[in-house]
């Protein structure tokens, strides 16, 4: 199974590091913008290879407490990353609606790996 899952993920990668280097190319001039995208590359960097120890641990190896709450919290640092950067983007109203979804997308997450 996982030779199955092999070229997907790096095409995933692959896909990744072309549209980064795309959005860093575009917000050249801005040092936030860089840096969003290299901090937002490093998490899905860091969120992938959790989610891979978390995939081997549920096939035998245990369930690790540790690796849950590096997922949540990768998970949730990532979501508030993106809020940051859309709300203001958007109708005040709208905008004002995006940190709650945030908020219940965290705690949707932490329900699901500790709690149930």
């Amino acid at each position: 199974m996982d030779r199955q899952y092999a070229g997907l993920t790096k095409v995933a990668m692959g896909v990744l590091t072309f549209n980064s280097g795309l959005a860093i190319y575009n917000s050249w001039g801005e040092a936030s913008s860089v840096l969003f995208v290299l901090a937002a590359d490093a998490i899905l960097v860091l969120l992938f290879l959790c989610l891979r120890e978390l995939e081997l641990e549920r096939a035998g190896r245990g369930r690790d407490v540790k690796t849950r709450a590096a997922v949540w919290t990768l998970t949730t640092l990532l979501s508030a990353m993106f809020a940051s950067r859309v709300a203001p983007l958007m109708p005040p109203v709208v905008g004002a609606m995006v940190w709650p979804m945030a908020v219940a997308t965290a705690g949707g997450g932490f329900w699901a790996f500790f709690l149930n």
